[in-house]
């Protein structure tokens, strides 16, 4: 029984030293696998190391070798390849709901997939990101608090903060506990949103809130409402009209757009709305599912007079009082 544990152990070690010690460009020969397992004192032949690398093999390790000067063997594939784990450190640095502690914890999780000469290139990629984060440690387990809300059907309640001046937590609505039905979490403008809905019935209400803005987090035991909201429900075509996650009133709006901009309207509403050419040749109507909010007036102001709102009136009326607040708090143009 103990040298059966003792081979276990063994093909335990030699595993590790190919996961952290070798990959296509950097490989151990024979001489150098025994001697680092003699260093953990696990005494080894050469002809008992070859029927431990067939064992392996046979387990599903690819392990590959490389004939001549400089070869030996090596851990040819693994789960995620260097490219793929450059992707999630990538997304990981980018994530603003992650705080900068969490992101960095991640990463060394990802760096202990690849072996240690390949872990370096992810730590090269570490340095070059500056990107803000969340400053709230707890997002983390919020998600998955928000994720078990989800999956046992079940209402949630929390408070929801803003920051002042002076960079310190203010409650909304002076720590009033939000309660909430849970559908749908969204990663959208590099923050995580929860969607969902307030009230009961047939008052059920969509709404939307940031997940790091959440403290004092609490799944109660009450069935979620809203199932019939929800039933059809595309978190990407809400996205899509609620501009930076802005709440506000919702309508069809009318664009004339310039013939240039057709890319940028298709890559804002998606491919499925319709472009209707106008007989000058120049500019196209296109109709849009939008909330009218400052983010879609900063939009639509981007563009310069490129884009003109034609409906509904409501709309209009909204852009030309912005105009005018704009005009009278920088003057008219000489």
């Amino acid at each position: 029984m103990p040298r059966k544990e003792g081979q276990k152990g063994k093909l335990l070690a030699l595993l590790r030293l190919f996961e952290r010690r070798t990959d296509p460009e950097h490989r151990l020969s024979v001489p150098q696998l025994i001697r680092e397992l003699e260093k953990q004192e696990i005494p080894t032949e050469r002809k008992s190391l070859y029927s431990d690398i067939e064992t392996l093999r046979e387990a599903g390790y690819d392990i590959e070798q490389q004939r001549g000067r400089g070869g030996g063997y090596y851990l040819a594939e693994r789960q995620f390849q260097l490219p793929e784990l450059k992707l999630l450190v990538d997304a990981v640095q980018a994530s603003r709901f992650l705080t900068r502690r969490k992101s960095e914890q991640l990463i060394r999780k990802l760096e202990g997939l690849a072996s240690e000469h390949q872990a370096r290139q992810l730590q090269r990629q570490v340095a070059v990101s500056g990107r803000v984060k969340t400053m709230n440690e707890s997002i983390y387990y919020l998600v998955d608090e928000l994720h078990t809300a989800i999956a046992q059907n079940r209402m949630v309640t929390f408070q929801y903060y803003d920051w002042d001046m002076e960079k310190n937590r203010v409650l909304r609505h002076d720590g009033q506990l939000y309660r909430v039905s849970p559908w749908v979490l969204a990663w959208e403008n590099e923050n995580y949103y929860l969607i969902g809905c307030t009230g009961t019935g047939e008052e059920c209400v969509v709404r939307h809130y940031r997940v790091d803005k959440m403290t004092r987090l609490t799944i109660v035991k009450a069935d979620r409402q809203g199932r019939k909201l929800f039933e059809e429900f595309d978190p990407a075509a809400y996205a899509r009209r609620t501009f930076g996650m802005f709440g506000g009133p919702q309508a069809k709006v009318r664009l004339r757009c310039a013939a240039r901009l057709a890319g940028p309207v298709l890559d804002r509403f998606g491919m499925d709305v319709t472009l209707l050419p106008q007989p000058d040749g120049e500019h196209f109507d296109v109709w849009v599912d939008a909330v009218l909010s400052p983010p879609f007036w900063g939009w639509v102001c981007g563009f310069g007079g490129d884009i003109q709102v034609l409906d509904p009136p409501e709309a209009r009326t909204a852009l030309a009082r912005l105009a005018a607040t704009m005009t009278a708090q920088y003057g008219e143009a000489e």
